[in-house]
Parts: C-alpha cells; structure tokens; sequence
C-alpha cells in the first residue's frame, strides 16, 4: 500500500493547489528512518520557490506535481507514504512541506511513517526518460491485448507477474487478489498458459475493481495507515471481496472458505471454487472486454 486507487485519490485530492504557487520547501526536523530525498533540502528549495504549479498527475504509483518551467516534483509513497493538505497524522513523520501562496490551501505535505517513500525533483525532460520509459501501460488504460503481449510469455505465476510495474503500472498485492477473484482466475496459474479470453476477463476485471476502489476513494486497512489527502480514511476496505478474508464463506459462490497462500513472499487471498485451476466458474463466464458486470 498505496496502490493506483490510494494513488489517484491522492492526485485528485490535491488538485485544487493547482495554480498556486510553492512559496518555499521545507523539510521539517524528523527523528525516524530518512527517506531518499533528491536533491539536497536547499537546492530543492532554490530551484521550486516562486513557481507556480500548473497540473497534478500520477503516474503508476507516484503523484507528480508539474511547475510553470516543466519541473516535475515526483512523491513515492511505497509502504506508508501519504501525500496531505492538511495535517499529518502524526509531525514526527512528516518529510517535506510545501508552502504555498494559496489562503485556502496553504501547504502540502508529504508523510511516511516507515521511510520507504521517496521525493524525487526532476529537471524538464527527465520525468519522461528516468519515471515514464520505466513503467508499463498504466493499469486503467491498458488494453487486454497489450496485457496479454506483456506478460504472455513469462513462467511466472500471474497474480505475481500483474505485480510488475515495467509490465503494468499501478496494480499491487491486494488489488491483483482482488481482480483475478472479480475474473475468475487462479492466480498460481503461469502467464503462459492463460488464455486470450482470461486475459480479456483480467483486463476488465481491473477496469471494474479500480474503478470501484476509487470511487470509495480507496483501501484503509487494519492498521489504519493509508488516508486521503484531507487525512480521511478511504471506504474500499469495507467492499474486498477476498483480500484479508482468509476462512470466510466466498460470498460469490457460497460453496467455499477463501484461502490465503503466500507468492513472492506476500499473501495472495483467492476462492478456490470460482478460480478453479480446471476452467472458468460459471458466475464469472460473460466477463469480457466489453462488459465489467459481475
């Protein structure tokens, strides 16, 4: 966590600074894990003062605030990062601020309470050859074509290949659970032997869980870490259908207890009547590129 759904609700969450401008950057004195921070808090602060922010954008798991020179200010959150207008959860994790000209929004944060998010300032031109050219199609606007060429021929098990970034950009653990449960898939099945009609099912799958996680404006799970950018929790969690369900009655089929396993040491949550290994459940077969109903 975050993943595109927390992501995205991030960007929309900041989108009224657009037109403002960054009066001054600040890293605020914290005590914890640092996290990687390019460049220094000076130069960084030097080179952002006094531009205007002229569009808020996401790409994959990241949200990229554009300045008026085509400077691009890259937030990572990975783990546990929160990207905020107000105030943090907590200040002893608060890793950068932002102040603005704004009376309304008068700054923006960047928080991580473990210190695996990063903050990266790009010059023109570098977003495109050192953040873009490393990620595959963005997971709501890739075709089920160019997923199925991606990963066609990896061995790997699919719930871990859709996990790749360079293959297809914003989908993490629990929402790959939750997109091959939504498309009848097993998710220890080898991208190789998948075929086009799956690929078709887990390309619109994802269009409908996504879709749906940040309409709730995403996932807030037990340990309450993730929040919107008014520190809100999002509602998502409340609609998993597998995800953290291990031992209870699958509510598609009725028919089984969700099992947990672990892949590329993370847990992968699925219902093994509607995934069968031996074909399609039945509930799921009108699942295709053109329908997301379910």
């Amino acid at each position: 966590m975050p993943e595109l759904p927390e992501v995205e609700t991030m960007r929309r969450g900041v989108l009224p600074i657009v037109g403002t401008r960054i009066v001054s950057a600040e890293r605020p004195p914290c005590p914890r894990r640092p996290i990687l921070f390019q460049p220094t808090i000076s130069t960084f602060d030097r080179r952002v003062a006094g531009k205007t922010i002229t569009d808020i954008q996401r790409l994959g798991k990241r949200v990229i605030v554009i300045l008026e020179d085509d400077q691009a200010i890259v937030m990572e959150p990975r783990m546990t990062g929160l990207v905020l207008l107000s105030d943090p959860p907590t200040i002893e994790h608060l890793r950068l601020r932002l102040e603005l000209s704004s009376e309304s929004n008068r700054q923006l944060l960047f928080w991580d309470r473990r210190g695996l998010g990063t903050v990266r300032l790009y010059r023109p031109g570098e977003l495109a050859t050192k953040v873009r050219a490393r990620l595959g199609m963005d997971a709501l606007e890739i075709t089920s074509q160019q997923l199925q060429q991606s990963l066609k021929s990896s061995r790997r098990a699919v719930k871990v290949a859709l996990l790749d970034q360079s293959a297809v950009a914003g989908i993490g653990n629990l929402y790959a659970a939750e997109i091959l449960f939504v498309a009848g898939v097993d998710p220890r099945t080898r991208c190789d032997r998948l075929t086009r009609p799956q690929w078709q099912r887990i390309r619109a799958a994802a269009q409908l869980v996504l879709a749906e996680a940040i309409e709730h404006e995403g996932s807030t799970l037990s340990d309450g870490t993730y929040r919107n950018a008014l520190n809100d929790a999002g509602g998502y969690q409340n609609y998993h259908r597998v995800y953290d369900r291990e031992g209870e009655c699958c509510a598609r089929c009725g028919k089984a207890e969700i099992r947990r396993i672990v892949q590329a040491q993370r847990s992968t949550f699925f219902c093994p009547v509607c995934q069968r290994k031996s074909g399609l459940y039945e509930g799921v077969a009108d699942l295709r590129e053109s329908s997301l109903d379910v």
